[in-house]
């Protein structure tokens, strides 16, 4: 299966473009890729973007520490050469209004991931 590597600095670009709109489409593509590697049925990308609209964004605090952990987890299961577990700084960084940094962060991770699975094709 093909991952997509996504460019953090694209993502950064098309939400500041957007002012902020594509942070929602950067959470459902993150969750649907997890999904997909996963095959876990509790993640559902389409329910993650409704409850952040719907929280006012509280619920993406949440979100960018549950995502961090698994993305982590991934990691040490598959041997990422310096693995990182960002999930206190994912956590902090939107409660005080950094939630780009947060989310650039965790793609920067995701594609850690991507990259040590296509190295190992």
């Amino acid at each position: 299966m093909m991952y997509r590597v996504r460019n953090p600095v694209l993502t950064l670009v098309l939400c500041l473009v957007t002012c902020g709109i594509y942070n929602y489409i950067a959470i459902y593509q993150i969750s649907d890729d997890l999904r997909a590697y996963t095959n876990r049925n509790d993640i559902n990308p389409g329910l993650e973007v409704i409850l952040c609209l719907i929280t006012c964004g509280l619920y993406g605090i949440y979100w960018c520490w549950k995502y961090s952990k698994l993305i982590y987890e991934i990691q040490c299961n598959i041997g990422v050469p310096y693995a990182s577990d960002i999930s206190l700084p994912a956590l902090i960084l939107p409660i005080f209004g950094l939630f780009l940094v947060s989310l650039l962060l965790i793609q920067t991770e995701l594609n850690k991931i991507w990259e040590r699975l296509s190295t190992n094709q």
